[in-house]
């Protein structure tokens, strides 16, 4: 067989390998036009971002019994949108009241004042390991991105969180000044009571056990904690939301209400005051636009 047979004999050969390659590598990250829309998911299969032409969110003057911490998420997030120094912001606390809805709350306020001056990326807490990709996305941007994460916990086996703290302190890049990230949590120390325990007890040298996984919380600059709340409160809640969507019902059939209401669900928080809200409109035939 000539030299010239040879070659011809391995270019299938060879064809194959390539292919096989470009499966291999890793998919090109898609460039993303951040003013498409004013909210993003981040669609980490695909490594793209999807903008959201409507972002559901209620008006900060509804989210009643969180006011210091509303107060002080709207001022660090004025001053990340002006170019100013912000801190990440962790929410921890109690379910239901208010930690997601405080966010896109807070990001619609700040672009009815400056239209377009900010934009909400949310990411899905599995979908952490992407994380640099995405980062890659957001910092040739000029736009100031809102990095939204909800529901953040980890469990005991779950290693995601080095991703994490890279971000927020550790890495050689270090998060884009363009980049500031929130996350709400039940959890304060983003993982449950008794893994931690369980590191003290088993562990050799148990406080570096322990202060290697709560360290990520402690680079969230910004700790607002929500807890539950007391019948007045959610009595507050309810008549605003009753007030804000023009539901006509006497202020002392809406309390004994919302007692039996909250009595049934177990729990009173602003979800189940908004749940209510649901029942009420659908009961007298109001839209809840």
């Amino acid at each position: 067989m000539t030299d010239l047979q040879d070659k011809n004999a391995l270019l299938p050969l060879l064809s194959r390998i390539a292919d096989a390659l470009d499966r291999l590598a890793p998919s090109a990250v898609a460039k993303a036009d951040l003013s498409a829309a004013d909210a993003f998911v981040w669609r980490a299969a695909e490594l793209t971002l999807v903008p959201v032409t409507r972002v559901s969110f209620v008006e900060l003057e509804l989210l009643q019994g969180v006011e210091r911490q509303c107060q002080q998420l709207l001022e660090n997030t004025k001053r990340f949108a002006q170019g100013l120094p912000a801190n990440n912001a962790l929410l921890w606390g109690a379910r239901g009241m208010g930690k997601s809805s405080l966010v896109k709350s807070v990001h619609a306020r700040i672009n009815r004042d400056a239209p377009g001056s900010l934009a909400l990326v949310e990411i899905h807490r599995e979908d952490i390991p992407t994380l640099p990709k995405l980062l890659d996305v957001l910092r040739a941007s000029d736009r100031r991105c809102v990095l939204f994460c909800d529901d953040l916990s980890f469990g005991s086996d779950d290693g995601n969180y080095k991703s994490l703290k890279a971000l927020l302190e550790g890495g050689i890049e270090g998060r884009p000044d363009n980049v500031i990230l929130y996350a709400t949590s039940n959890r304060r120390h983003l993982m449950p009571r008794d893994m931690i325990d369980n590191e003290r007890s088993t562990a050799i040298n148990p406080s570096e056990a322990v202060e290697e996984k709560i360290s990520l919380s402690d680079r969230f600059g910004l700790w607002l904690g929500f807890h539950s709340c007391n019948q007045d409160t959610f009595f507050a809640m309810v008549e605003g939301y009753a007030a804000a969507y023009g539901l006509d019902i006497p202020t002392e059939e809406l309390h004994a209400i919302a007692v039996e209401w909250s009595v049934t669900r177990g729990n009173r928080s602003g979800r189940v005051a908004w749940q209510l809200l649901n029942e009420l409109a659908g009961q007298h035939g109001k839209r809840l636009d």
